[in-house]
């Protein structure tokens, strides 16, 4: 038993109940695409200045993480939002994380589908105060991503909104890259509330214009498109949004709160996913995506209704935060020896969040060791003056 603090400031005793889920490959073939966007491991021990400095990354542990994703049969959005771009990792980094992924990506039975994440954080906000710079910055990361093999997923950029861009202004950049890509890309809209840098983005003046132009945008050349990332947290938006799509083109959620829904859909219509929670969730969402391909929409629910709540503190305001949450889970479940985050980042969120995190993943069946995972939370209970004696 442990003592947990609460929302309301107070302590409760607190005793794991789950059954924990054995993560195993699918055994049959999924109909959804299902990417789940993984964190990065870092490196305590050879880190220095880590809120200046590139950061120090295990690699070992970080390509082991990846691995346990795919052999889920889950694919894996690389160096993306998740992966602390732009908040802790540096596109050298991340640019070494692509590389070393895609070795392992091809050495994998499986043979996984990964695509990773080009922006233009190379640059500094100085050097990027024009659309060409924006666009060279873009296709300098595209031609390293496609070298490495990894398909693009078009990152948004925060360089846009602070030029005050306007939607002829995107277009110009988008359709650039588009055109020129060597494979269709995955395009990424992420809302303000995981990066308010963010905000206004398209140039548009409401959310309908800005749906109406990225429509306009990816029925000018469809078959460049593989699909289309939404975070807007939005799910009626989304169904709007998704129905509106040429044929042929995904939505992938990335709605954290309301996937089960959208990916399961309305029949005609429904979500593929690209989702942070999935790698929190692995062993839940691969088994649930399993059930949905067999037909089983009650066991589909079994498995996911309990991973919303979790997902939902994770990602709780201020969003962009979220990160901690997942490396927190893969400390508990053993994927990493320690919870020390790039930039220090595991800061971001207090110790009642992190109790709720461990109350909710238990219920779900998502810690896979209770035993390793109630040590360390102890541990980290204690480090907060919560000693449990």
């Amino acid at each position: 038993m442990l003592i947990l603090p609460t929302a309301d400031f107070g302590l409760e005793p607190y005793r794991l109940t789950g059954t924990p889920l054995v993560p195993r490959a699918p055994k049959v073939p999924l109909s959804r695409t299902a990417f789940a966007a993984a964190h990065v491991v870092s490196d305590p021990l050879r880190e220095r200045n880590p809120w200046d400095s590139r950061p120090a990354v295990d690699w070992e542990a970080t390509l082991a993480f990846r691995q346990g994703l795919w052999d889920q049969g889950l694919g894996l959005a690389e160096a993306m939002d998740t992966a602390q771009r732009g908040m802790g990792v540096d596109w050298p980094t991340a640019k070494e994380l692509v590389q070393r992924t895609m070795t392992a990506a091809r050495a994998h039975p499986l043979k996984p589908r990964v695509a990773s994440g080009a922006g233009t954080d190379q640059r500094t906000a100085v050097e990027l105060a024009s659309l060409d710079a924006i666009l060279a910055a873009y296709e300098e990361q595209f031609e390293a991503l496609e070298a490495a093999g990894s398909q693009v997923i078009l990152m948004a950029t925060r360089a846009l909104p602070a030029l005050g861009a306007r939607p002829a202004d995107y277009h110009r950049i988008y359709r650039r890259l588009i055109d020129g890509a060597q494979a269709p890309v995955i395009l990424h809209w992420l809302g303000e509330m995981f990066d308010p840098a963010l905000r206004g983005y398209w140039g548009c003046r409401s959310l309908d214009e800005a749906s109406d132009f990225v429509l306009e945008l990816i029925a000018e050349n469809p078959a460049k498109v593989d699909g289309i990332k939404i975070s807007l947290l939005d799910q009626s938006h989304e169904e709007a949004f998704r129905a509106r799509l040429p044929a042929g083109v995904r939505l992938y959620t990335g709605d954290d709160f309301n996937y089960a829904a959208l990916i399961e859909g309305c029949g005609t219509f429904y979500s593929h996913a690209l989702l942070g929670i999935f790698a929190a969730i692995a062993p839940a969402a691969s088994q649930a995506l399993e059930a949905l391909a067999l037909g089983d929409h009650a066991r589909y629910h079994r498995l996911l209704a309990p991973t919303v709540p979790l997902s939902r503190e994770i990602f709780r305001a201020p969003t962009r935060f979220y990160k901690a949450g997942i490396a927190f889970l893969a400390w508990l479940n053993g994927a990493q020896s320690h919870f020390i985050m790039p930039a220090g980042f595991q800061s971001s969120r207090d110790i009642t969040h992190y109790a709720q995190v461990f109350r909710l993943a238990d219920q779900a069946g998502l810690l896979s060791d209770p035993d390793l995972a109630q040590g360390r939370m102890r541990l980290l209970l204690a480090l907060h003056g919560l000693g449990q004696d």
